[in-house]
């Protein structure tokens, strides 16, 4: 046997509250809201101080939103990236190119639809004031 292997580990003194963060850590973020949910239940200050710890220690910042937003990063940076296929690129340049060009003409089909139909309810608005006005102008005289 080794000396390592049966000397005592030393450990640092744990309370109950680092024994229990360490099983809701172990448990995952369905533990740590069942926490909040049950202690807003039982009494309310201690799912708030749940959620205040939660927050100050940032417990999920780490973990909550990297595997989407760096997947979701990692493509975008990966369609940029030559691939060593001439044609191939030459064919993903067009393609994007072309689309960009789709998108300016049908966000520029949009503004005139806009245009359009602001000036066709201006248009409206003013041929009603036109007819509420002539009909105050022959009111009065009958």
């Amino acid at each position: 046997m080794t000396p390592s292997a049966t000397a005592p580990v030393a450990s640092s003194p744990t309370g109950w509250f680092t024994r229990s963060v360490a099983w809701l850590d172990s448990k995952g973020k369905g533990a740590w809201i069942a926490a909040m949910i049950l202690g807003f239940i039982l009494f309310w200050p201690i799912g708030l101080a749940l959620v205040f710890y939660i927050t100050y220690t940032n417990r999920w910042s780490s973990t909550m939103f990297n595997k989407s937003c760096s997947r979701r990063h990692r493509h975008a940076m990966h369609v940029m990236t030559p691939t060593g296929n001439r044609a191939f690129d030459a064919y993903r340049e067009e393609t994007l190119r072309r689309l960009e060009d789709e998108q300016k003409s049908f966000e520029t089909f949009l503004e005139r639809l806009r245009e359009a139909k602001d000036k066709a309810e201006f248009d409206e608005f003013m041929d009603e004031r036109a007819t509420a006005a002539a009909a105050e102008r022959e009111a009065p005289q009958a």
